[in-house]
C-alpha cells in the first residue's frame, strides 16, 4: 500500500450549514487519492441544499429520509467504500484534514491496521478555559479509562472522531449503533478482533454548544452502556 492508494473519507453530516463548504474544500485540497462520501442525516437548516450543489458526480452523496444519527450515517456509507483506508471525518471544523497524512502513515508503513487521532496527545490544542470544554475533557478522560479497562487497551482518546482503519478491517465490523455510541462500539469491536490501535497527535479546535456542539452528558451514559453491551453481551 502506498500514498497513491485510494483513501475513503466518510463525512456524516447533520445541520452543518456554516461549516460544510469549508470542510469539503479542505478535504479536496489534500494531496491524496480521495473517495469522498458525504451522508446528510436529514438536515433541515439548508445543509442538504448546499450539498446537492456542492458534491461532484465523482463523489458520493447519501441523503437520509429521516434523522437517524452518526452511526447510522457511517453505516449507510460502509457499502460504498472503495479505498484501502477509511477515515471518519466530522462535518464541523473541530478536526483538520491536514492531519490525514500523519494519520495514515502508520498504516502505509504496515506498523498497524488502525490509527486513532488523539486530541489528548496535543494538549495545547485540546484544553481551554471554558467550563463546558473542561467538563467534556474530564468526561472523555473518564470514559477512555473505562474503555481501556473493559477492552484491555491503552488509549488516551478513545472517543476521538478520527478513527482510521484499513477497509478490510472496517468491513469486518458489523455496525449496529445509530447515534454517537458508534464510537465506543467500534473501539470495543476492534478489541474483540485483537487488533492494535496506534494513536497519533492531531490538531483540534473544539467548539461550544452555542456554536453547534451536539454531544452531551446523556451521550456519555449511552457510551458507557455501549462499552459494556458489546464486550460482555
Amino acid at each position: 500500500m502506498n500514498i497513491k492508494s485510494k483513501l475513503t473519507v466518510i463525512v456524516p453530516c447533520y445541520n452543518e450549514k456554516k461549516t460544510i463548504v469549508k470542510i469539503i474544500s479542505l478535504i479536496r485540497k489534500q494531496k491524496l487519492n480521495i473517495q469522498l462520501i458525504v451522508v446528510d442525516d436529514f438536515s433541515d437548516d439548508g445543509t442538504r441544499e448546499l450539498l446537492k450543489k456542492l458534491i461532484k458526480k465523482s463523489e458520493k452523496l447519501i441523503l437520509h429520509k429521516r434523522n437517524l444519527g452518526k452511526g447510522a450515517a457511517v453505516r449507510s456509507a460502509q457499502k460504498y467504500i472503495k479505498g484501502k483506508i477509511v477515515i471518519i471525518q466530522d462535518a464541523d471544523l473541530e478536526y483538520s484534514p491536514k492531519d490525514y497524512i500523519r494519520l495514515i502513515k502508520p498504516i502505509l508503513i504496515k506498523k498497524t491496521n488502525i490509527v486513532y487521532g488523539s486530541r489528548v496527545l496535543n494538549k495545547d490544542r485540546y484544553f481551554n478555559n471554558s467550563f463546558s470544554s473542561a467538563f467534556r475533557v474530564f468526561a472523555n478522560h473518564v470514559l477512555t479509562i473505562i474503555s481501556n479497562i473493559i477492552n484491555n487497551q491503552n488509549l488516551t482518546d478513545a472517543h476521538t472522531c478520527y478513527k482510521v482503519l484499513k477497509s478490510e478491517i472496517f468491513n469486518k465490523i458489523k455496525l449496529k449503533e445509530s447515534g454517537f455510541s458508534f464510537c465506543p462500539e467500534v473501539t470495543t469491536k476492534i478489541s474483540l478482533l485483537n487488533e492494535k490501535i496506534i494513536e497519533v497527535p492531531i490538531t483540534y479546535n473544539g467548539r461550544t454548544y452555542d456554536e453547534g456542539k451536539k454531544i452531551n452528558f446523556y451521550d456519555g451514559l449511552i457510551a458507557l452502556k455501549t462499552l459494556i453491551k458489546y464486550r460482555f453481551f
